[in-house]
């Protein structure tokens, strides 16, 4: 079954969605074999979450589209895993706020990072940031450090979507606000991000470009109190609460 045929009112859509849209990334040569695993273990926390976006993962959404509004150079990384899931969403998001597309691989080869690019041109982006690789991150010893000079070696805010836990402390140390798209509270990218975002990647991003279109107009006050109110920590806490909370419905699963 392809994803046009899935019923839009099958109780798993989203979730058979998903795994279509990966096999479809790894058939194209953008996701990796690796990626399959990392969605079937984000997967699992999303149905421990019911499968829906929670009132502090939509209060962590505002927040990340206030900090990018904010930032002088906001970038959007981008994996294997999130340019198969949501590549017309993470252009979207980029042109609502003004930042840089970067592809940044842990599995990195040149032609990975050409069909990703390739990828997200095909869903509108006009330029993707990636090839160069002319910096690295700091202290980080595989291939997420390759990044470019004019992107995230330079970006004061940056978005790292379905983010491992090395480059998640690698830029927390650089000093970067870092805002963090990760389905497992406990996981270190979620516990050193400046915005965890405890979501499903297809809720989280469009999530996100709805704020930062509704805060267009807002002033620079308005988000800064947004940016300063925002507790991570009571975040993480709360979606901890609703993962072991047993008050969630599982019998559509």
């Amino acid at each position: 079954m392809v994803e046009a045929e899935i019923p839009a009112d099958h109780p798993r859509h989203d979730s058979l969605v998903t795994r279509h849209r990966v096999e479809a990334g790894v058939e194209k040569g953008i996701t990796s074999r690796q990626g399959l695993i990392a969605q079937g273990r984000g997967e699992a926390f999303d149905y421990l979450l019911g499968e829906r976006t929670i009132p502090s993962a939509d209060a962590a959404a505002r927040a990340a589209a206030a900090h990018l509004l904010l930032a002088d150079h906001p970038v959007v990384a981008v994996n294997g895993n999130a340019a198969a899931l949501v590549p017309a969403e993470l252009v979207d998001l980029a042109d609502a706020v003004g930042a840089d597309l970067e592809v940044n691989l842990f599995n990195r080869t040149d032609e990975r990072i050409r069909a990703i690019a390739d990828h997200l041109r095909e869903h509108g982006a006009r330029e993707v940031k990636g090839m160069a690789a002319d910096a690295r991150i700091p202290n980080l010893a595989h291939e997420r450090a390759k990044v470019d000079a004019d992107g995230i070696a330079d970006a004061d805010v940056v978005l790292v979507p379905l983010e491992d836990g090395d480059r998640a402390a690698a830029l927390a140390d650089l000093g970067k606000v870092e805002l963090v798209i990760d389905l497992n509270p406990l996981s270190r990218s979620a516990q050193v991000a400046d915005v965890p975002i405890v979501d499903n990647i297809l809720r989280a991003v469009p999530r996100i470009t709805a704020h930062a279109r509704d805060l267009a107009d807002a002033d620079r006050a308005e988000l800064e109190r947004l940016v300063a109110e925002f507790d991570p920590d009571a975040t993480l806490a709360a979606a901890e609460r609703a993962i072991r909370g047993g008050d969630l419905d599982y019998s559509s699963g």
